[in-house]
């Protein structure tokens, strides 16, 4: 069973920055594309970014340039590294494989 559990959310202000994690138990983690998504209160869900089993990433275009994915198979985590932070990026962020979700963690973008 594949359990995915996130971190590093928390309160910021525009412009700041910050990282999350997300660590992955019960699979083969090196096999499987993994994604971000994010959901805002009163939004549908939306896809944040992906990276490959061979590190392609691709993302939004409202993130491009601004966030980075990326994997350590070792540690069978995949981070998202947010810079720039808009108050339109606060939104529960969740990580996603294969059918797996995370119970997601909070972001917060507001002076």
């Amino acid at each position: 069973q594949v359990q995915l559990v996130e971190s590093g959310g928390g309160l910021v202000q525009p412009g700041g920055s910050l990282r999350l994690s997300c660590v992955a138990s019960g699979t083969i983690f090196s096999r499987y594309n993994v994604a971000w998504f994010r959901q805002s209160p009163g939004k549908e869900r939306e896809w944040v970014a992906t990276i490959t089993t061979g590190y392609t990433t691709n993302y939004a275009e409202s993130v491009k340039g601004r966030f980075t994915i990326s994997r350590d198979n070792a540690r069978n985590t995949v981070y998202l590294q947010m810079n720039s932070l808009k108050p339109e990026d606060t939104a529960i962020y969740s990580c996603n494989l294969r059918a797996s979700w995370g119970k997601g963690t909070l972001v917060t973008v507001s002076a």
